[in-house]
């Protein structure tokens, strides 16, 4: 079920979102990330990821995110979870105006493995384009989001 535009705000403004992160890795150790097209975090390296929908379990979730994020479907039986996270902002999807009181979101963080010659074909709506980042890139450049680079340590 998707919600209007002003019940969408009227959760933001009460609740937290619950979505799941995506940390697509490879053999050589890369992090997928895309950079982002939407608030918040627009314009910041970001791993794929979205929110879980009302009564929906977390395999459908994790079935439908990494269709729509990745491109394809993996099961969440694949992949490890690595923790449960909060990230913050000071903005939502609507921008920030008098009425927002930002976006918390309660994330469960889970790494996905690929080889190297797998190929994804993450659609180009919520990330402009996509690349492979080497963790040592990733610690310390501005353009990946804090909130992303919190999943390095679960990778060490």
């Amino acid at each position: 079920m998707w919600l209007t535009h002003e019940d969408f705000r009227t959760v933001l403004a009460s609740t937290p979102l619950v979505s799941i992160d995506l940390v697509v890795c490879n053999n050589k150790g890369e992090i997928l990330l895309g950079q982002r097209l939407n608030r918040p975090a627009k314009g910041y390296w970001f791993v794929p990821g979205g929110r879980i929908l009302k009564n929906e379990t977390l395999d459908a979730a994790f079935i439908r995110l990494t269709r729509t994020e990745l491109g394809q479907v993996f099961e969440r039986s694949q992949a490890r979870l690595l923790d449960v996270y909060e990230h913050f902002y000071l903005d939502t999807v609507f921008g920030c105006d008098e009425i927002d009181t930002g976006t918390h979101y309660v994330v469960l963080g889970y790494q996905l493995l690929v080889s190297d010659d797998h190929v994804l074909t993450p659609p180009p709506d919520q990330h402009g384009c996509y690349r492979w980042w080497k963790t040592t890139e990733m610690q310390d450049s501005t353009e990946i989001h804090e909130n992303t680079r919190v999943y390095l340590k679960a990778l060490r």
